[in-house]
């Protein structure tokens, strides 16, 4: 079943320094239809001003996934790690297992920066704090599906759970096809662009859930960025989501 959301549709949040569309529950804001596509607890796209800092907080038992839209994402945390900043089309995880506290920034003084945000929970409770980050280029992912994070790790950012991201940089009648196992859901959202996601229309800020279907086809009719993340859409919350959180 694929299930269209309209940009208009997507929660808009502005706070003078940032503007971020969030696509789940997320903060003070709740959406009952939309608390969460199986291990994946949020997806924000998030634009900071030039200078913006996102101060220092903490989270727990969660995998944070980063990709860099655009400008030139900052990070810090307390674990040490994470040397940048990191160019447009980078990724990185940071997994606040047992607790940590992290910020991101916008490391230009005079460009805006974007970055799509993902929270996939994670397999294990209590994962040490450890960040792992990983540039590709345009190129890298120009016509075609890249996988740039998995379990597997190795030439992909790891995450600790059975879960995928994937981005695509995609001209006009490329096409490219996104498998979906038994039991698994697909979430996809165009960056920017037109498309067709199994000949459904779609433009820039509209996304899809995809379930119960072997595939997902994805045609572009006008130049187009996208980011699709796979997750199981049933799986065993640990932590702090064990309690029915998740």
């Amino acid at each position: 079943m694929l299930t269209i959301r309209r940009d208009k549709e997507i929660h808009r949040e502005e706070g003078g320094w940032f503007s971020a569309r969030w696509h789940f529950s997320f903060a003070h804001y709740r959406d009952p239809e939309n608390d969460a596509f199986g291990a994946m607890r949020v997806f924000n796209d998030d634009r900071l001003v030039p200078g913006a800092v996102w101060p220092m907080h903490p989270h727990q038992d969660v995998e944070g996934l980063t990709y860099v839209v655009e400008g030139s994402f900052g990070h810090e945390d307390s674990v040490g790690g994470a040397p940048g900043p990191l160019p447009a089309g980078s990724v990185q995880r940071m997994t606040l297992g047992s607790g940590a506290l992290h910020s991101e920034r916008n490391a230009s003084q005079d460009e805006p920066m974007r970055f799509i945000q993902i929270w996939i929970l994670p397999d294990t409770a209590g994962l040490d704090p450890e960040v792992e980050q990983k540039v590709f280029t345009r190129q890298d992912r120009s016509g075609r599906l890249l996988r740039v994070m998995g379990p597997e790790g190795g030439q992909v950012v790891r995450i600790h759970q059975d879960a995928s991201v994937h981005v695509a940089s995609l001209a006009p009648g490329d096409q490219v096809e996104h498998p979906i196992g038994e039991g698994r859901g697909a979430y996809a959202y165009l960056i920017d662009g037109q498309a067709r996601f199994d000949g459904e229309p779609v433009a820039t800020g509209d996304a899809a859930k995809v379930t119960g279907q072997p595939s997902l086809t994805i045609a572009a009719d006008a130049p187009s960025e996208l980011i699709l993340v796979d997750v199981p859409l049933s799986f065993r919350p640990v932590g702090i989501w064990a309690g029915g959180r998740a």
